[in-house]
């Protein structure tokens, strides 16, 4: 039996708030979006903005659905 190989993409416009990537990654683990979004909101307060910098890296690289 072929397995099907899961893809990380950005999420399409309507799911997407900036960039899709938070709901990007919520798709690909089939969680709601708002964790993400609230889990990412608290890695770049403790780490002192590198979150920003993560998000807009994966913006870049993360190819649109």
């Amino acid at each position: 039996m072929a397995r099907k190989i899961k893809r990380l993409y950005r999420a399409a416009e309507r799911d997407s708030m900036i960039g899709g990537v938070c709901a990007g990654i919520a798709e690909y683990f089939e969680i709601d979006p708002t964790l993400v979004r609230l889990f990412w909101v608290l890695i770049t307060i403790f780490s002192f903005g590198i979150g920003f910098f993560g998000y807009l890296i994966m913006w870049i690289i993360m190819p649109r659905k």
